[in-house]
């Protein structure tokens, strides 16, 4: 059996928008900051660490590049220096 808090936590979890569910997913880096050209951007290096990381993931839809759990395009999201994986994997 669920704890009262547990239960309260789903409860509120449920009540939450695809949209506000999305933006926490996102984290604090946004899509439009790749056009940005005074954003900071990751080395290369860093870049293809990230999306090798990526391409293990069973959360990755191979065709689009796409994550399933922040619905960014992931080969564009590892350029983002700030940018983190919703599932804390780099």
């Amino acid at each position: 059996m669920l704890s009262s808090q547990r239960k309260q936590n789903r409860e509120l979890e449920v009540k939450k928008t695809s949209w506000e569910r999305y933006k926490e997913n996102l984290g604090t880096t946004r899509p439009w900051d790749l056009l940005r050209p005074d954003a900071p951007k990751a080395s290369k290096e860093l870049e293809t660490k990230r999306l090798d990381i990526c391409k293990e993931c069973p959360e990755l839809i191979k065709l689009t590049k796409q994550c399933k759990k922040c619905g960014c395009i992931m080969t564009g999201k590892v350029k983002l220096i700030h940018a983190t994986c919703p599932l804390e994997k780099w």
